[in-house]
């Protein structure tokens, strides 16, 4: 009796929040309910950590070099969509890049920012294909725990922010993130499509320097928020969280960075021979051609 009286607690509990949720956003795809992402991104890590070497172990390892140029370019044209859609909705179009709040209205731009954000979300879905193409390439001493987390939380975290704050000032690292996509992803595609286009890609060195700026800009940018006396944003845990993520990063990075170039240690062979960034602009040890 108890466990029932609890269990139908939590669910009347569970319904509630979700009732917070904003209603613009209810029913779009993924967006009733964390269950259905949670089941993908369950399925993802089970792939890419067991299932998938396991059936990759007697074969050999898959020639994607075309789907990636595909997929590299094509995340490209999708960044530079959404960087867009964000500044049309909000960064470049009234917002203030200070306190800027969750617009919940009907209005043409609030919507659109809430568009953008779920756009976004799901765009991180699209980007769980690099882990993929490890696997099915057998690569699989990239697929670093690293770089499995952050492929696994950042869809899981995003949707709380398109749920329930699509849009303001939290949305300022996605905008920065997809700045960084655009870079990245362009190396890679480049890269993919082979030795021909090695000399257009000398600006690997600065790769590094550019995951720094990003986590720079987006720690300095959101920990305006802990030093204002009066800014109503509607759900700061969710800025709690990026600035805790952005610290993290930028401390993995500088590590690296000090490590790699201040001190003039050699790169582990993997790096090397990988690169020293990831092709999300988020991560440091992959590559993929």
């Amino acid at each position: 009796m108890a466990f029932s009286s609890l269990t139908s607690q939590a669910v009347v509990l569970y319904d509630e929040w979700l009732k917070e949720g904003d209603p613009r956003t209810g029913e779009w795809l993924l967006m009733s309910s964390p269950v259905p992402q949670t089941i993908i991104i369950a399925a993802y890590i089970y792939f890419v950590t067991s299932l998938g070497p396991r059936l990759m172990e007697n074969r050999k390892p898959f020639d994607l070099k075309q789907a990636m140029v595909v997929y590299n370019f094509g995340i490209v044209a999708l960044s530079l969509y959404m960087i867009y859609e964000f500044l049309m909705s909000g960064w470049a179009n009234g917002y203030s890049y200070r306190c800027d709040i969750v617009d919940y209205s009907n209005s043409p731009q609030a919507l659109r920012m809430a568009w953008t954000c779920w756009l976004y979300y799901f765009s991180k879905f699209i980007e769980m294909l690099d882990t993929v193409f490890f696997v099915l390439r057998k690569k699989d001493s990239q697929v670093s725990f690293l770089h499995v987390y952050h492929h696994s939380i950042m869809p899981f975290t995003w949707w709380f922010g398109v749920k329930f704050a699509p849009g303001g000032l939290g949305t300022f690292h996605a905008l920065i993130n997809c700045v960084v996509h655009v870079i990245m992803y362009t190396y890679y595609g480049l890269s993919a499509l082979g030795p021909a286009y090695q000399k257009y890609l000398w600006w690997k060195k600065y790769m590094t320097s550019i995951q720094l700026v990003q986590f720079v800009i987006v720690t300095t940018h959101i920990g305006q928020f802990f030093f204002m006396s009066d800014c109503p944003y509607q759900f700061p845990v969710f800025l709690y969280v990026i600035g805790l993520y952005g610290l993290i990063f930028l401390g993995l990075f500088l590590n690296f960075y000090y490590n790699a170039y201040t001190k003039g240690k050699r790169l582990p062979k993997v790096l090397e021979e990988n690169g020293s960034c990831d092709q999300n602009g988020n991560g440091m040890f992959k590559k993929q051609a």
